[in-house]
């Protein structure tokens, strides 16, 4: 392993790990700050005490605390260092992660607007029967591949097995509580101009996610629910679904 390989590996490291370094960066300065701004205090006390053992405070306000000042000024040249470096590192952290945050949401945007268009090449080519058999194929292998558990969630009147594609969960409910939940969301979605996964999952019983408040639809296309009944590995029935689109909000 040469230098320049050693050098390139530190550098990528570094900026991959920036927004943690300067988090890490801005605590320590924080720290820092409190005990330099504590230190400097103490030495000012000292040195105006000393001052004023041999030339006396002026009785003027102003003028007692101009003096002081005078005396003093340099012993803060350290703390407000420190102050300034630490708000430097705030700023950073927060400019990268927001960088990162865009970054992660444009190229999601791009993923979703491919997807959609490969979709509607499929069945521009082969038709909308054969675009539902590729779904319907999809759903049958993920709920193969992640088979529920014998305790499924009961969030409704239904007792339908149910699978929301997007984040895996299993769920009993039914088409006809899913269906009203959609329409309820797009209600909300047009008064609102957006919608997010929170409000569905509120609507259909599920739990919020880290991510489900960042994530969901616009008033400029209606959300839609595409659904495939699939057999589990016991042979159970489940009514698997997925969104027509989602994008970040």
């Amino acid at each position: 392993m040469n230098l320049a390989h050693i050098n390139g590996l530190v550098r990528s490291t570094l900026k991959e790990n920036s927004p943690l370094l300067l988090s890490f960066a801005a605590g320590v300065g924080t720290l820092a700050t409190s005990y330099l701004v504590g230190k400097a205090s103490f030495q000012a006390c000292d040195v105006i005490r000393a001052h004023e053992k041999h030339f006396p405070a002026s009785n003027n306000h102003r003028e007692r605390v101009m003096e002081r000042t005078k005396l003093v000024w340099k012993l803060y040249i350290p703390p407000a260092i420190s102050a300034t470096s630490t708000i430097a590192c705030i700023f950073g952290a927060n400019r990268v992660g927001l960088k990162k945050t865009l970054a992660a949401q444009t190229a999601f945007a791009v993923s979703e607007r491919v997807y959609s268009e490969y979709r509607d090449k499929v069945i521009e080519e082969y038709g909308e029967r054969k675009d539902q058999s590729i779904r319907d194929q999809i759903a049958a292998d993920k709920v193969k591949k992640d088979a529920p558990s014998q305790d499924v969630m009961i969030t409704g009147p239904g007792n339908v097995l149910c699978c929301e594609m997007y984040t895996g969960r299993y769920f009993a409910s039914d088409m006809e509580t899913l269906r009203k939940s959609q329409n309820e969301l797009n209600s909300r979605l047009l008064a609102h101009d957006y919608a997010t996964f929170d409000d569905f999952y509120e609507l259909i019983g599920l739990a919020r996610t880290s991510s489900s408040g960042q994530m969901g639809w616009k008033s400029t296309k209606l959300m839609g629910l595409n659904f495939s009944t699939v057999l589990t590995e016991d042979g159970r029935p489940c009514l698997a679904f997925e969104y027509n689109y989602v994008e970040p909000l």
